[in-house]
C-alpha cells in the first residue's frame, strides 16, 4: 500500500453511464476519447473565463528555460499557440520577446487573453485550430499548453506541420493532478463524495505519480511528421484555501459540466472538511510532461524522364 494511504484502485460503486470520462479530480489531463465528448466538453471552458487566469497554476519557469535551451529560438521569432485560453503560457513566452499568434475558440477566453496580453506583440484570433487557415509567413514553433488533447487527433499534427518552417518545432505540455506517496490524503478522503454524486473513477483507476506520467512520444512519431527531440517531466505543488480550491475546480471541464446539485454537495463537503483543518488548506501536486519535436523535412525525390518519383533518392 502507498505510504500516504492513497489507494486509487480500491473497489468503487458503479459509475453513472457517460460520466466516467468527466471525473477529473484524481487524474492527469482532461482527455476524452470520443469526438462528441471532446467537442462538448471543450466549449465549457469559456464559462470559466473570469476564473481561469487567477485559478489555474503557473507552469514552472524551468519548463520554459528547457524549451528554449532545446529549440534555441531567438527573441523575435514567430510562434503559434493553439488554445491559449486567457494567456497563461502565452504571457511567459511573450515576456521572453517572441511574437505570438494565438488561436482560441472561446469568445470570452479570447477577449480575456487580448486584455491580459495587450502590452505584448501578441495577436489573438478567435478560432479553432481545426478551422484556421494560415496566412503569411510560417512559424518557428507551434506550441500548446494543456490544450493539445482537445484538438482533433486526425488533423492536429498535419495542421501543425503545415504551419511550421522547415525544421520548425512542435512543443506540447500540460498540467494535471499527481499524487505523491507522501501527498495530502484529502483527495482520497474526498473520493467518497465523488462516488456519492455519480462521478466515480473508472474501475481499477491508478493514481498518477510524479515523474511517472505517460508521454505522447509514440503518438507524435506515429504521425510521420515529427521527430521527438526532448521529453521531460516536471512536478510542483500549490496550496489552496477552500475558496481558492473551488475556484480551481470551476475551471475544469468535468466540474463545469456537473449538475448544480452535484457541485453544491461536493463543494459543501470541501468547505466542511477543510474547515476542520488547523490551517484550512489543501496541498495539491501537479505533474506535466514537456514534449519537443522537430518537423521532419519531406523526403527528397528524384524524377525520372517519365515523371515517376523515387522517394529518398535526392
Amino acid at each position: 500500500m502507498p505510504k500516504s494511504g492513497v489507494t486509487c484502485s480500491r473497489t468503487r460503486r458503479p459509475v453513472v453511464p457517460g460520466r466516467a470520462s468527466r471525473r477529473l479530480e484524481v487524474g492527469q489531463t482532461e482527455s476524452v476519447s470520443a469526438d462528441d465528448d471532446r467537442q462538448r466538453l471543450a466549449v465549457t471552458f469559456d464559462h470559466a473565463a473570469d476564473l481561469y487566469q487567477r485559478a489555474r497554476p503557473e507552469y514552472p519557469s524551468e519548463l520554459y528555460d528547457d524549451l528554449l535551451a532545446v529549440t534555441v529560438l531567438s527573441p523575435g521569432a514567430r510562434l503559434l499557440e493553439v488554445g491559449c485560453a486567457t494567456g497563461k503560457a502565452t504571457m511567459s513566452m511573450a515576456r521572453r520577446g517572441f511574437r505570438i499568434t494565438c488561436l482560441e475558440p472561446g469568445a470570452a477566453l479570447a477577449a480575456a487573453a487580448r486584455s491580459n496580453l495587450a502590452a505584448f506583440d501578441v495577436e489573438v484570433i478567435e478560432r479553432r485550430f481545426e478551422d484556421w487557415i494560415p496566412t503569411g509567413d510560417l512559424f518557428a514553433m507551434v506550441f500548446a499548453a494543456t490544450a493539445w488533447h482537445w484538438i482533433d487527433p486526425g488533423v492536429r499534427y498535419r495542421k501543425a506541420a503545415d504551419a511550421l518552417t522547415p525544421d520548425g518545432y512542435l512543443a506540447i505540455w500540460g498540467a494535471g493532478h499527481v499524487i505523491p506517496y507522501d501527498g495530502d490524503p484529502f483527495f482520497e478522503e474526498l473520493q467518497e463524495v465523488y462516488d456519492e454524486i455519480g462521478e466515480a473513477l473508472p474501475p481499477g483507476a491508478a493514481c498518477p505519480r510524479p515523474q511517472e506520467l505517460a508521454d505522447d512520444r509514440d503518438d507524435i512519431e506515429r504521425s510521420g511528421l515529427f521527430d521527438v527531440v526532448e521529453i521531460k517531466q516536471y512536478d510542483w505543488e500549490t496550496v489552496y484555501d477552500a475558496d481558492g480550491y473551488i475556484e480551481l475546480l470551476n475551471t475544469f471541464s468535468g466540474h463545469i459540466a456537473m449538475q448544480d446539485w452535484q457541485r453544491a454537495r461536493l463543494y459543501g463537503e470541501i468547505r466542511r472538511r477543510l474547515a476542520q483543518r488547523s490551517d484550512g488548506r489543501v496541498r495539491r501536486h501537479w505533474g506535466g510532461v514537456l514534449h519537443v519535436a522537430r518537423r521532419r523535412r519531406p523526403s527528397a525525390t528524384r524524377l525520372t524522364s517519365g515523371g515517376r518519383e523515387f522517394p529518398g533518392c535526392g
